[in-house]
């Protein structure tokens, strides 16, 4: 797929794509399709109400050309998510029948006065509309086109703003993909060591340092909690520290830590089989933080960011760790471990703690796919939001807004933390009890933070994959790459103002 920013389409294009709002002016922008059709406004009106997702298809002839118009409706105040996901459904529901050669059309008025941001989610949304989740299929068809160019039509006074929006659509949509098929892959595919690998080609490619410790090592460290989730699994742990330093002066310093349970069968405390095929995608925490690395490096911040997984499997043998073993930590607190299947905040706990020790972040963030608690609190429509800081909480808001990945604010007071009290260690991992899940687990991870000013939670199980139209199950969403690249860009944009 490709793109190219004008101010006219060419003679090549085949078809115009014109996306409209509900509370746009449509009689004015229908009047112009009617210059272009020739089909009466009225009747264009009686059958085309800009409702999210409708299409209405047009045809033209131009220079002894035959060509369509897709008027595409993108609903009612439309938000920036709004029109990637439209235009995503558009492409994935049509690429088999699409021409080679279309246009973007914003030069109707049918966009804000500053188009930007529909331009970077338009095409952002056509480029995913192309991503293909199967991968390991063999009886793959190729119907229709595979190559497309897009011609993205706008003033010429917008023109530059509207060409970065357009390349930054494209960079969000390639480093997308492949963190869907990070998550959308199965456990047999995706080993610790893969998102390692995955990790140092990027690094190498975007140009930001990657270092992996081997099972030697991190027992050299003293991650013994990561030790300890893995003892079950003949695959050994990784864990992977990523560091983005840019050219010039770094303006702050942001620690990411992401949960990489690369499957979880829940350890000796093994989970239903219901949905345990599902876990495969347990590591969503570890590819938003790969994803914000690459995206941090593409775009080259102006800030040093760190991203640090500790990556494994939780399974099943006669090693693994028991309910009710107390196990040590790189911190060097010891945790008595109730549940082995609340095993994604003992990896976190190391993760943090590395993560503070050596970079001292200015802010300090994790992502995790880390209960069930949250889904039942918050279902797929946002993430948990826990932190020790209202400034934190509120420049993350805003960007959920934006982006459209949201966030929902979960308390995290000390009378929680006598649930994690045990006789028989510093803590235990699991309070037992079926209330405050989410909450009790952001109490653990606090425990690691060496009392950090600026830390936040983001517990995404509910939200890291989803049901879709774009799959028969539910598939990688990628959440938290938008959110954190925004935030960062907040970060910026205040230092500068």
């Amino acid at each position: 797929m490709h793109f190219t920013l004008l101010h006219q389409a060419t003679s090549s294009t085949e078809a115009l794509i014109v996306p409209i709002a509900q509370k746009t002016d449509l009689d004015a922008i229908l009047a112009l399709v009617t210059e272009k059709t020739g089909v009466p406004t009225d009747l264009i009106k009686n059958d085309f109400k800009a409702a999210s997702k409708e299409v209405h298809t047009l045809y033209f002839t131009e220079n002894k050309q035959n060509k369509r118009i897709f008027l595409l409706g993108l609903g009612e105040s439309p938000r920036s998510i709004d029109v990637l996901n439209v235009f995503r459904s558009f492409v994935f529901k049509r690429k088999a029948n699409l021409p080679a050669n279309l246009g973007l059309n914003f030069l109707f008025k049918n966009a804000p006065d500053n188009p930007a941001p529909w331009v970077e989610a338009a095409v952002n949304g056509l480029a995913l509309g192309l991503y293909d989740i199967g991968l390991y299929k063999t009886d793959k068809k190729q119907e229709g086109n595979t190559e497309f160019h897009f011609e993205v039509l706008v003033d010429e006074a917008q023109k530059a703003t509207a060409t970065e929006a357009m390349h930054l659509g494209e960079t969000f949509a390639q480093t997308h993909s492949q963190v869907f098929d990070l998550v959308n892959a199965p456990a047999n595919k995706k080993t610790p060591q893969v998102l390692a690998d995955w990790a140092k080609q990027s690094g190498k490619r975007h140009g930001y340092k990657v270092e992996v410790f081997d099972e030697k090592k991190i027992h050299e460290l003293g991650l013994h909690a990561l030790i300890a989730v893995n003892r079950g699994s003949e695959r050994p742990p990784a864990f992977i520290v990523m560091e983005y330093k840019p050219k010039g002066k770094s303006l702050r310093t942001i620690g990411l830590v992401g949960k990489g349970v690369t499957f979880d069968t829940g350890g000796l405390s093994i989970k239903p089989s219901t949905n345990m095929h599902y876990m495969k995608s347990d590591m969503g925490g570890a590819a938003a933080v790969l994803g914000t690395l690459e995206m941090a490096a593409k775009l080259q911040l102006p800030l040093h960011v760190v991203g640090v997984i500790p990556a494994t499997e939780n399974s099943v043998d006669s090693l693994s760790t028991k309910p009710g073993d107390v196990i040590g930590s790189y911190l060097g607190k010891t945790i008595e471990v109730i549940d082995t299947d609340a095993e994604g905040r003992l990896i976190l706990a190391d993760g943090l703690a590395y993560a503070v020790k050596h970079y001292q972040p200015d802010v300090l963030i994790d992502l995790a796919t880390l209960t069930g608690s949250c889904i039942r609190t918050l279902g797929t429509y946002a993430g948990g939001l826990f932190s020790n800081n209202d400034e934190l909480v509120g420049k993350l808001n805003d960007s959920a807004d934006r982006t459209g990945e949201r966030l929902w604010r979960l308390p995290l007071w000390d009378d929680y933390k006598k649930e994690l009290k045990s006789d028989v260690a510093d803590l235990k991992n699991f309070s037992g009890s079926p209330s405050a899940g989410a909450i009790t687990a952001a109490k653990f991870l606090e425990e690691f933070i060496e009392k950090h000013p600026a830390w936040a939670h983001l517990d995404i199980a509910g939200v890291a994959v989803s049901d879709s139209e774009f799959a028969s199950q539910k598939s990688a969403t990628g959440f938290g790459i938008r959110l954190l690249i925004d935030y960062m860009k907040g970060l910026i944009a205040e230092t500068a103002a």
